[in-house]
């Protein structure tokens, strides 16, 4: 085993065990920091796919940023206590047939590319034109769609929080 097999490892293992305890926490501030080290992880996996602009921004925007702001939120409501909130519908059969269809498809799509470790690149790079380049002319629109998927969700966010609020004062 080389030493970038072990280091991808690492990163591996580092995400997907912090991504279980976000998952499966039942203390929300445990949880938080969990997801701080699985932003990390995954930057690192960035790195080593040497997609460089990518593991700056998700530190930056992930761990700068929306953690930040999670954190910040979660500490200046702890005094809130038995606020119930719950969805009205519950579609837990769906979501395990569309996990198993996803899933299947990625396990399908990995054992027919895998070939086995392959030597790590000797030198590669950056990648941040070549990315500005795409983003502007080949996949203009797909960006604009995730730009407006994301306010959409943004939109989503702040109503329920409006809505949170209202029954907080009730």
């Amino acid at each position: 085993m080389q030493y970038f097999d072990v280091v991808f490892y690492l990163f591996a293992f580092i995400t997907v065990a912090s991504a279980f305890v976000v998952v499966f926490s039942k203390n929300i501030i445990y949880a938080a920091f969990s997801l701080l080290f699985t932003f990390f992880g995954v930057a690192g996996l960035y790195v080593l796919l040497h997609a460089d602009f990518l593991a700056v921004t998700q530190v930056l925007i992930y761990v700068g940023g929306i953690l930040v702001l999670m954190l910040f939120g979660v500490m200046l409501t702890n005094k809130v206590v038995n606020v119930e909130l719950k969805t009205g519908t519950i579609n837990t059969v769906p979501a395990l047939v569309l996990v198993a269809v996803v899933g299947g498809t990625f396990a399908g799509l990995f054992y027919s590319t895998w070939k086995g470790s392959a030597a790590p690149p000797t030198a590669a790079a950056s990648t941040i034109t070549s990315l500005g380049e795409m983003l502007m002319t080949g996949y203009l629109l797909p960006f604009e769609v995730a730009s407006v998927v994301l306010l959409v969700a943004l939109i989503g966010a702040a109503m329920t929080a409006r809505r949170t609020r209202k029954l907080l004062e009730k």
